[in-house]
């Protein structure tokens, strides 16, 4: 981190931490989305047992609730999932599947989400699903801002070839030794 960080409230200070790595990976959130992520890191701060959930069986057990009920474990479902590829890649090496399965479940919550609820939240979780690779680079910047990557160059070479993801396409140039190339796996 450059900096130490002190702001008046822990609002504040995520806030300005968000700031910052929106700054060092160069990507801008409109103002929903980054009060919305900033929200989302203040309410976990204090949750360490949310490292223990299964997102699938929380995934799957969201769509046999209604209503309110649903739209809440989609809503959770899709927040825990934003956090664990953004700020505990290492989580997923872990339970042994890829980063992208957290992300994949994550858009899908959030997508669900969007297309059950009315117009005010809905283009908000839209866009959330629409962006959520842009929001998962912008939280790798944030554990970046320690001087240690968020992820193994193997790992980053692996994220970008399943997400698109430009931080973990400029990570992989950054180590000099290649430049990523996308292949296809179609057959002529």
């Amino acid at each position: 981190m450059s900096r130490l960080i002190l702001e008046p409230t822990p609002q504040a200070q995520w806030q300005a931490l968000v700031h910052e790595a929106q700054s060092v990976c160069e990507r801008h959130l409109e103002e929903s989305l980054e009060s919305y992520l900033v929200f989302l890191l203040m309410r976990f701060a204090s949750k360490p047992e949310c490292m223990a959930r299964i997102m699938a069986e929380d995934y799957l057990n969201s769509q046999a609730l209604h209503g309110e009920q649903r739209a809440g474990m989609l809503r959770e479902v899709g927040d825990h999932c934003l956090l664990f590829s953004g700020l505990f890649p290492q989580l997923a090496e872990r339970r042994l599947v890829r980063i992208s399965y957290f992300v994949n479940i994550g858009r899908a919550s959030y997508r669900q989400l969007s297309d059950g609820l009315d117009r005010g939240w809905s283009s908000v979780y839209g866009h959330l699903s629409d962006t959520f690779i842009v929001l998962v680079d912008i939280l790798h910047a944030m554990r970046g801002l320690g001087g240690a990557a968020a992820l193994t160059p193997l790992q980053a070479m692996d994220f970008w070839l399943e997400t698109g993801s430009r931080r973990c396409y400029q990570q992989v140039c950054a180590e000099g030794n290649s430049i990523p190339v996308a292949v296809t796996t179609e057959k002529h």
